[in-house]
């Protein structure tokens, strides 16, 4: 039998749950890091701010994270998506495709018509799943400098 899965807003008690995710990549734990997204977007309670979460028998198995920015580099205002997340065992069942797709019909309601990320490039799963959602190289370009 297959489980239900619902995608809905994080709630403030959601956090270890996002934290314990977060940790299973291979990146170094952000526990503050994650604190202070909880209290931006998720005790704000601010409509251009998202932070969604997939969860099956009352436990958390993804998250989404974006919101609306404007006129940064005279871009219009437009989706961002910061964040994404899908357990290692529930990969491959259209979870994120679900969450990436209500956090695309949030920011439409929001009132922007693009939705943008940034991709490490060396990160093949991620941008191949942004990638099969629609997402292109656009027309803004991302630059960088090493500060030594």
């Amino acid at each position: 039998m297959k489980n239900h899965i619902s995608i809905r807003n994080a709630v403030p008690s959601d956090l270890e749950a996002v934290i314990a995710l977060d940790r299973v990549l291979p990146n170094e734990a952000k526990p503050e890091y994650w604190q202070g997204i909880f209290t931006h977007y998720v005790a704000a309670g601010k409509k251009d701010r998202i932070f969604l979460v997939a969860e099956t028998n009352g436990k958390i198995i993804g998250f989404i994270a974006g919101e609306v920015r404007a006129w940064e580099f005279g871009s219009p205002p437009c989706g961002w998506v910061f964040a994404i997340t899908v357990s290692p065992n529930e990969r491959e069942t259209s979870i994120g495709k679900r969450m990436f797709d209500e956090m695309a019909a949030l920011l439409k309601q929001a009132g922007v018509s693009t939705v943008r990320t940034m991709v490490d490039l060396d990160n093949k799963l991620t941008l191949s799943f942004f990638r099969s959602m629609g997402l292109r190289t656009g027309k803004y370009i991302e630059l960088e400098k090493q500060l030594d």
